[in-house]
């Protein structure tokens, strides 16, 4: 029977299988001659008494027996299509790229309509995005082949455990590419630069399988009898039958939730949350997590999460991106929107983070009155207030301490921002409310985490796609919208999922719904 033991290494150990054999040898007073074999669990970083910094690996050693199969999932089974039906899933991000594995596993073929462009066609409207500061509406960070998943970072770490089968998505992920690390990191990622290759063989998957994925085609209509889609219109142009239709659209599909409203289909105004990002040399950071000036070859670049109350308001960090780059994540032509992501190895030269704060009813019914889309004509205008600063995505800045003291900041420091930055009051373009509790919660940061506060750092303008910031109800148990009873909204874009893990998750949950 193998024994499972937790091992608490130093860096340049937890890596040389022959140290750890000894060491999980002399813990369970066995000879290393003895052990057959190791597998590893779990593997975290415990920085609690930097500058001591350790490894802790979760590990089940084999002692003179037979080592096990592991039970690694081969990814998505394939029953045979059962003749004549099909569902329509419409976006192909994380939700609608794991509903169409999920229904192909029961037989039942998907037929996936994605407004932007596959993968390699994207690529080029992103460098010509950050080459021209010219934004494509349909083919952005947002929309396209793996939505805005593609290029965030492919963290994978969730709090929803029991939402659904996390450890078959990690496997899926694996089988297409991903290196087997996120099987057992305690905060998994891929890494945008390994992510659309992904991307790309999940695709394969789902057409080798007999689904389809047709790029290039935005829903812009739908036809409704007697409380069901009958059928959805595609560039106004083709009319598709539906029997039953998965809305996996992503956050920043505001023309669905629109025709939504416009179709007196029940949406609602949600919180959110709506800052900046926040961008540091990756060495600041290191330095504060780990209490060393030279992280050396063994330790990840440090990360972060931080969370606090500051004036009445909650204020928190945000898809933090060790050794990342801040990108345009703007879905149209007037707005400035930032995001941000980190290759694989994450060996850039800064860290960033979108810093928060939440965004409640209170907030934007005082201005936008209290309807589907009152918080989301919130959020265009703060967006587009930061583009009003240049008429473009050069996007506003403020060095970190100048902002907290309410003082101009007259230069800035390189940023990783490709589009560029120009000088700007962000209290000019953030509601005050948020400006007051941004300040607030950095300078209270700055007091708990020494170096943090710097004007070294630089806060750029707006961080504002967090989470959807409408919601699409539906029914608990059957996931079904509560009036349109063949109508599954899904994912981020309808406010039940919060990256690619949970909307990976929830597309599974809403494809098994549907043949519920």
């Amino acid at each position: 029977m193998p024994k499972e033991i937790d091992l608490k290494l130093l860096p340049e150990h937890a890596f040389d299988e022959t140290i750890i054999i000894e060491r999980a040898a002399a813990m369970l007073h066995v000879s290393v001659s003895d052990i057959s074999a190791l597998r590893y669990l779990k593997r975290s970083i415990d920085a609690r008494k930097k500058p001591h910094v350790f490894y802790v690996l979760k590990i089940l050693v084999f002692i003179n027996e037979a080592v096990t199969e592991d039970d690694f999932d081969n990814g998505f089974a394939k029953e045979p299509f059962k003749e004549n039906e099909s569902i329509v899933i419409i976006g192909f991000g994380p939700a609608g790229m794991f509903a169409a594995l999920q229904l192909i596993e029961k037989g039942i073929k998907p037929i996936v309509f994605e407004r932007g462009k596959s993968v390699r066609d994207r690529r080029r409207d992103l460098a010509q995005l950050n080459k021209s500061l010219s934004v494509n509406p349909e083919s952005n960070y947002c929309f396209g082949e793996g939505g805005a998943g593609t290029y965030s970072d492919g963290k994978l770490y969730t709090r929803s455990k029991k939402r659904g089968n996390i450890k078959k998505v990690l496997h899926c992920l694996v089988n297409h590419g991903a290196s087997q690390d996120i099987l057992i990191n305690a905060h998994p990622h891929i890494g945008t630069n390994k992510l659309p290759q992904i991307v790309e063989n999940i695709r394969e998957t789902i057409l080798t399988a007999g689904g389809e994925v047709h790029f290039n085609s935005k829903m812009t209509d739908m036809q409704i009898v007697n409380g069901k889609i009958t059928s959805i219109t595609i560039n106004a142009q083709k009319q598709v039958p539906v029997s039953q239709l998965i809305l996996a659209t992503g956050h920043s599909a505001r023309d669905v939730f629109e025709l939504l409203n416009d179709k007196k289909i029940n949406i609602e105004s949600k919180p959110f949350a709506l800052g900046v990002r926040i961008e540091h040399p990756q060495s600041v950071i290191d330095q504060i997590q780990y209490g060393r000036n030279d992280r050396g070859e063994y330790l990840p670049p440090a990360s972060y999460t931080l969370v606090t109350q500051a004036a009445g308001n909650g204020v928190f960090s945000f898809c933090m991106c060790p050794g990342g780059i801040i990108a345009p994540a703007a879905t149209n032509a007037n707005e400035v929107v930032v995001n941000g992501w980190s290759p694989s190895k994450r060996n850039g030269f800064f860290a960033n983070s979108g810093m928060v704060v939440t965004v409640n009813p209170e907030h934007w019914q005082k201005q936008f009155g209290n309807h589907a889309l009152s918080a989301l004509n919130f959020q265009k205008e703060v967006e587009h207030k930061a583009y009003l600063q240049s008429n473009s995505i050069v996007a506003p800045a403020q060095r970190m301490d100048d902002f907290i003291r309410n003082s101009a900041s007259r230069s800035l420091p390189e940023c990783s921002y490709l589009p560029g930055l120009v000088t700007a009051d962000l209290r000019s373009i953030l509601p005050p409310f948020i400006s007051q509790s941004l300040a607030e919660g950095l300078s209270h940061f700055g007091q708990s985490l020494k170096g943090y506060r710097t004007n070294e750092a630089v806060l750029v303008g707006v961080e504002s796609r967090t989470s959807s910031p409408v919601r699409i109800p539906r029914d608990k148990e059957t996931l079904n919208h509560a009036e349109i009873s063949n109508l599954f909204p899904c994912g981020e874009g309808a406010g039940y999922a919060g990256g690619i893990m949970s909307a990976a998750l929830d597309g599974m949950a809403c494809a098994l719904a549907t043949i519920a």
